[in-house]
């Protein structure tokens, strides 16, 4: 009997769950209809342009750093590939201690210095300092390294959700700011006195920038190449990695916590037999944007993850001086769908291409999710 009735028991909370979750799930907004912001007036874009010029060096030394254990693949590599390109500016990619820095979702590189050797090398400090969203926002190393940089006059930039980890360090008190839609509650509700500014990709107060989603990091780098170089230089820069325009321009209210991203969420989670285990070879001279971008989208569909291999464990180098370090060697790759060689296509049309064959493998539904976790504008796909 009380076996039973502790069968019964169980089933009613189950069935309890079961309908508080469809009760919240119904809850949610349904998907916003897509459509194109509003450019950025002149006089915005230019005082956003004056805020982010170099304030040390003609030519600026910018620093990217990183958390060893987790860093986000495409906030890390992004930046430092299209500045690199444009060779407006020393570019180097750090880590707070020695040894690899284990990106996410995918890909796993070694820096050129951990944040020490930087110091000793440059002791007054970079000029533009680059923070993507890491694994914990409050490390202690990072807290103190950003401080001191900031002390020394850089602008800190905070990617994504790296903003979370510059207000930990105390540089957004105050300030005007935007971060991930999807930590934006948390960000507020931690550093109340943030004055959060919607329908921005960037957003600029003294020396201390942050951005919206992953994606944005494309605007930002075309920014700061403006910023450094002049327009004509951004401009030939936009063609080349196949961008339209690089202002701040964004409708906040496309990306939020919807019914359809809820239900892809749960119903690709849930679909645990059914997991894929993607290959990319790691190639010299690869170009690293393009490969951020596709092992990102990729390995956020719930249903996927992607892991690079090569011949042997030794680093293989990109186009600009990433040494990236293979998880897998191809001898012990156990097998599995490949993905397609990394070609010259530009890096933004690679992102496309890359959603539309999430779309045709996994279904629309799922290429609309992780287009939304990258913060990436469905109207700016849509129209390659």
């Amino acid at each position: 009997m009380n076996r039973r009735l502790a069968a019964w028991i169980g089933l009613g909370l189950a069935a309890l769950a079961l309908l508080a979750g469809a009760a919240w799930i119904l809850s949610l907004p349904p998907a916003p209809a897509p459509s194109a912001p509003a450019p950025i007036a002149k006089g915005e874009w230019d005082a956003t342009v004056a805020a982010l010029k170099p304030p040390k060096r003609p030519r600026p030394l910018i620093a990217i750093v990183g958390l060893n254990d987790a860093t986000e693949t495409t906030d890390y590599l992004m930046p430092y590939g299209i500045l690199r390109r444009a060779n407006v500016a020393d570019v180097t990619l750090l880590a707070t201690g020695a040894g690899p820095v284990k990106l996410y979702p995918a890909l796993r590189v070694t820096p050129h210095a951990t944040t020490a050797q930087f110091d000793t090398r440059f002791p007054q400090g970079a000029d533009y300092v680059l923070v993507p969203a890491m694994r914990r926002d409050d490390d202690p190393a990072v807290m103190q390294w950003l401080r001191s940089q900031a002390a020394k006059g850089a602008i800190v930039i905070g990617i994504c959700a790296g903003a979370k980890v510059v207000a930990a360090a105390g540089l957004l008190d105050g300030k005007r700011a935007t971060t991930h839609w999807y930590y934006l509650t948390d960000l507020r509700e931690k550093h109340p006195s943030i004055r959060y500014v919607p329908d921005r990709r960037i957003v600029v107060d003294g020396r201390v920038a942050t951005t919206t989603g992953v994606s944005a990091s494309m605007p930002l780098a075309l920014t700061l190449i403006e910023a450094i170089a002049g327009r004509d230089k951004a401009r030939t820069m936009a063609e080349d990695i196949g961008v339209a325009h690089w202002d701040s321009r964004h409708e906040s209210h496309a990306f939020t916590f919807t019914r359809p991203f809820a239900m892809t969420a749960i119903g690709n989670k849930l679909a645990f037999w059914n997991r894929e285990r993607f290959g990319i070879a790691l190639e010299a001279g690869v170009d690293e944007v393009s490969l951020a971008l596709v092992a990102d989208a990729w390995s956020r569909t719930y249903r996927s993850e992607v892991v690079s291999f090569a011949p042997t464990g030794a680093p293989i180098a990109t186009r600009n001086g990433v040494r990236l370090l293979p998880e897998e060697i191809r001898a012990r790759w156990g097998g599995g769908p490949l993905l397609a060689a990394i070609d010259d296509t530009p890096p933004a049309r690679a992102l496309d291409r890359t959603l539309r064959a999430i779309a045709m493998r996994y279904g629309s539904s799922t290429a609309k999710f992780v287009a939304m976790q990258l913060e990436y504008p469905q109207t700016d796909a849509a129209a390659r």
